[in-house]
């Protein structure tokens, strides 16, 4: 099994239940804290890959719900300045495993680990009134790809 490395905010019940999914699946998870990890642009940049600028984004973070920030309206540079400036804007978790990155529960490497889309419970902040099963997060999240 993986060495998952998992970036996650301390105390997130969401983050809580996807380590427990993962060590659940066999795996080791070495978790670390998302807010006081010390990013900088390139290897921040390095878990969002090829995916749209919208779903670097947290969408239960506190400025994109009040529309503070709107995340489709964001270029790159002035994403990444955001996410570096405020990493609780940071779509999370972070995850580092078997030589790939992502950033969120629902795309790969999370997805090999657990053998499929995870429970809905798993993808999305439970407090967040709307949750997305796995084919409908990965809509959300890809739409303008």
């Amino acid at each position: 099994m993986a060495t998952v490395l998992f970036w996650q905010k301390p105390g997130c019940a969401t983050n809580a239940r996807q380590i427990r999914a993962l060590e659940a699946a066999g795996h080791r998870v070495v978790a670390k804290n998302l807010l006081t990890e010390l990013w900088t642009a390139p290897n921040l940049l390095t878990f969002f890959g090829d995916t749209p600028v919208r779903s670097w984004f947290n969408p239960a973070a506190p400025q994109v719900k009040s529309g503070a920030v709107k995340p489709v309206s964001i270029n790159a540079i002035d994403a990444i300045a955001l996410l570096l400036e405020n990493p609780l804007l940071i779509r999370r978790p972070l995850i580092e495993a078997s030589n790939m990155k992502c950033a969120g529960f629902d795309r790969e490497p999370v997805l090999s680990l657990l053998g499929g889309c995870p429970r809905r419970e798993l993808l999305n902040c439970t407090r967040t009134e709307a949750l997305l099963p796995c084919t409908s997060a990965r809509h959300f999240y890809d739409a303008d790809r």
